[in-house]
């Protein structure tokens, strides 16, 4: 019987799982899904089929009139202490439950390709789960064990993903070479910087090849995050002023707005003293247009097409000058073009922090610019051409490479089999 590994990247907005067949000695298959899970509003009684995950999550939330529970950005949870559980269809899921949907889904669909109860697997994690906060990093890590018990996964080793990322590069060279990996996701921003030999590859002992890594919490739903909150709450009545006592008037809190700019934020406007709260600010705003807009997207749940709608916006803008930031569902319209230099002036405090962190990584780890052979770059996030030119300008001699943006990692993971051996 072959004997299958798989590499497993759980990644903030997609999750891939690269099947490698141990005894042939390469890569079998490879699934990637969005990292998405929706649960039914109403799931049929008897029926086990109470969720779906990945592509089915989105038109299942569509189709459901999104009165159900969609859950994105999951990954992100695993480090916050205030997350405990969540009450979904009358039942508990931990951090560790909803992540286990996903690795479970995952698990399923190799294993249908397999014939197999594939029980073997090496998993990415960040280099930091949440920058330098090591009690965070640990609550992550033992969330994450937990999800892949809970998934079906006996044998399981971690590795960081830029170093997975890095082992796939390292198929494709012809030589030694020292290399800055930068794996820029939704949810991190992380560095490694190696030595990659050829030569090496599938070797048991790479600890003295690793000489440096580290992360920051900054990602592509950062900058999504900064654009919804530049282009997009102006819309839902970001600066509209209400009447309060005394008829004087005052704009509404920027609290509202704040909320609606992060995915798991979006949450807290579902209670019931914030909705009552909402309308009182939209009658004493006059019944204002915009205000209203923010009301519609609370009560129907729109946070997700919306965050779409920018996520198209900057996937565009990363071979394009300009486009069009377009959104209309029920009473909402938007409709606004967004020029490359206005979209880069809106990400440009998150490009300088990770420039900020870059510097003092190097710094700290004695690397001089001019010993670097190679940038590799993956993860979805490193499309952004912002982000692309901090490197060209950062590394002016330096070559810039990059591999499969969604699967690299997971390919990586794959080939480090060695992981089993200690």
């Amino acid at each position: 019987m072959k004997q299958f590994l798989y590499g497993i990247d759980f990644g903030t907005t997609n999750s891939a799982i690269v099947i490698y067949d141990e005894e042939a000695g390469q890569i079998f298959d490879k699934i990637i899904i969005p990292s998405l899970i929706y649960f039914y509003a109403n799931p049929e009684k008897g029926s086990e089929k109470t969720y779906v995950v990945g592509e089915e999550a989105v038109a299942a939330y569509l189709s459901d009139g999104m009165q159900g529970r969609f859950i994105k950005s999951v990954k992100q949870i695993l480090s916050r202490s205030s997350f405990t559980e969540t009450r979904i269809q009358g039942k508990k899921y931990t951090a560790s439950d909803l992540v286990a949907v996903i690795l479970k889904e995952l698990k399923f669909r190799a294993d249908t390709l397999t014939g197999q109860d594939g029980q073997k697997a090496v998993i990415g994690r960040p280099v930091f789960f949440d920058d330098d906060d090591v009690q965070k990093d640990t609550l992550a890590q033992t969330r994450l064990q937990k999800a892949a018990d809970l998934a079906g996964f006996t044998q399981v080793r971690f590795q960081y993903e830029p170093i997975g990322a890095a082992f796939a590069y390292e198929r494709n060279l012809q030589s030694k070479e020292n290399v800055l990996v930068a794996d820029l996701g939704g949810g991190t921003t992380d560095f490694t910087y190696l030595t990659l030999d050829p030569q090496k590859a599938g070797s048991k002992d790479r600890k003295s090849d690793m000489m440096a890594s580290g992360g920051i919490y900054i990602g592509g739903d950062s900058f999504d995050s900064a654009f919804m909150w530049e282009k997009g709450t102006p819309y839902f009545g970001r600066d509209v002023q209400y009447q309060a006592g005394g008829g004087k008037y005052l704009t509404v809190p920027k609290s509202l707005f704040a909320n609606i700019c992060t995915w798991e934020k979006m949450n807290f406007l579902n209670g019931q003293r914030v909705k009552k709260e909402m309308d009182d600010y939209y009658y004493f705003s006059g019944k204002d247009r915009t205000f209203k807009n923010l009301i519609t997207l609370v009560e129907n749940n729109l946070g997700y097409s919306v965050f779409q709608s920018i996520e198209k916006t900057k996937i565009a803008l990363s071979g394009t000058d300009s486009t069009v930031f377009n959104y209309k569902h029920d009473d909402i319209s938007i409709s606004e073009e967004i020029s490359l230099p206005e979209y880069e002036q809106i990400i440009a405090k998150d490009v300088a922090r990770i420039t900020a962190y870059l510097q003092r990584f190097l710094a700290e780890n004695n690397i001089a610019p001019s010993t670097i052979d190679t940038i590799f770059l993956t993860g979805g996030t490193s499309m952004v051409r912002g982000i692309q030119r901090l490197f060209q300008d950062q590394f002016p001699h330096v070559n810039l490479r990059s591999g499969d943006n969604f699967n690299s990692v997971a390919i990586g993971l794959a080939y480090s089999g060695y992981l089993f051996e200690n």
